[in-house]
């Protein structure tokens, strides 16, 4: 099968480097285009960037220029890994130019066109796409976007249990890794022996990202569920993985077997497809009581799954249980590589 030629707005940063590596021996995406700030124009991408990750740089895109971020001469499939601001000034210039944009960005993410996707979770909400005025011009494109690095975790454990018993209250204390924050990420001597409790933006995005994204498609609209949620996020010393301690209400009461069940049962489109990102088991319970841990767990199922552990009883709440998800694979560049392979499933990317 020939691959799809794709593009990386952003390509330098972390999420951009985790979209190169991820795609090196994708069977059915190749990077083709890369393009970062002005600055990189020109530059090959080796020269240019400062790789962080653990593997190589791809040899093919090291050898690459860095263009310019504009639309013009760009694939019709994008890949962006865009600061916010920047974001909401790109991603619809590459929409009207009749690119299919899979953003990483939470700039668009709560408007009320462009869907907000975890393919296991509402792989439904994507038909928002035909009613955007990108798509009904003559050049059909569109943005899709994918959420929050911590809201993913969370939902994901959330949505087999909010399926079955219907939640009424989550309650989210995260201990958010450094390199959520890109790079070079927080200061040494901020972050060294100590917890930052304070991430700008990042309560409001986990409360509305998680409501909108267990609503229900209705039309052309989302009905955003109705449970009361609290989230309270912190920056911690851990290079990756983003641990969650979670206080859940059920409508419907649930036994620690009942819940554990949902968990481990838990599988949807994407596996059904056998999309190639896909994790077998989306959410993966974890017997030990201190379990789920970042130095161990967070790579599970190449990163795009979901590590759950310690159900116990809650005193306030139903139930309470601990969540753990790679934030730059799953939260971020994996989350919108699974995006696009379910959006070509769906004959999207035509």
């Amino acid at each position: 099968m020939k691959k799809l030629s794709v593009g990386i707005l952003g390509a330098t940063g972390i999420v951009g480097q985790r979209f190169i590596q991820m795609l090196e021996h994708h069977p059915w995406f190749e990077v083709t285009w890369v393009a970062a700030s002005d600055r990189s124009e020109g530059r090959s991408y080796a020269e240019a960037a400062r790789w962080r990750l653990k593997t190589s740089i791809p040899d093919a895109t090291a050898k690459m220029k860095l263009s310019a971020a504009r639309p013009e001469g760009a694939p019709k499939v994008i890949f962006a890994a865009l600061d916010s601001a920047i974001a909401r000034e790109l991603e619809p210039q590459f929409a009207e130019a009749g690119c299919a944009v899979i953003s990483n960005s939470s700039a668009l993410r709560m408007q009320a066109d462009v869907p907000l996707v975890i393919p296991e979770v509402n792989g439904d909400h994507i038909a928002l796409i035909d009613g955007q005025s990108w798509r009904n011009t003559s050049k059909k494109g569109f943005v899709v976007t994918n959420p929050n690095c911590s809201a993913i975790g969370l939902v994901l454990a959330l949505a087999p249990l909010h399926r079955a018993f219907t939640l009424d209250a989550v309650m989210a204390v995260t201990m958010q890794a450094v390199s959520g924050a890109g790079y070079p990420g927080v200061a040494s001597l901020d972050i060294l022996a100590n917890v930052i409790p304070y991430i700008a933006s990042e309560e409001e995005k986990m409360q509305e990202e998680t409501q909108k994204l267990l609503g229900t498609l209705n039309g052309s609209r989302i009905d955003p569920a109705v449970f009361a949620m609290s989230a309270q996020c912190n920056r911690v010393a851990v290079e990756d993985g983003h641990t969650e301690s979670i206080s859940i209400r059920l409508k419907k009461k649930a036994s620690a077997e009942e819940i554990i069940s949902e968990w481990r049962r838990f599988t949807a489109e994407p596996q059904r497809l056998r999309l190639p990102s896909a994790p077998e088991q989306p959410v993966i319970y974890m017997e030990a009581p201190d379990r789920p841990q970042p130095r161990f767990d967070c790579d599970k199922g190449n990163g795009m799954a979901t590590s759950v552990g310690g159900l116990r009883k809650c005193g306030v709440l139903d139930w309470k249980f601990t969540v753990l998800s790679h934030n730059t694979i799953r939260g971020a560049a994996g989350a919108a590589l699974l995006n696009a392979e379910l959006l070509k499933a769906k004959a999207y990317l035509e």
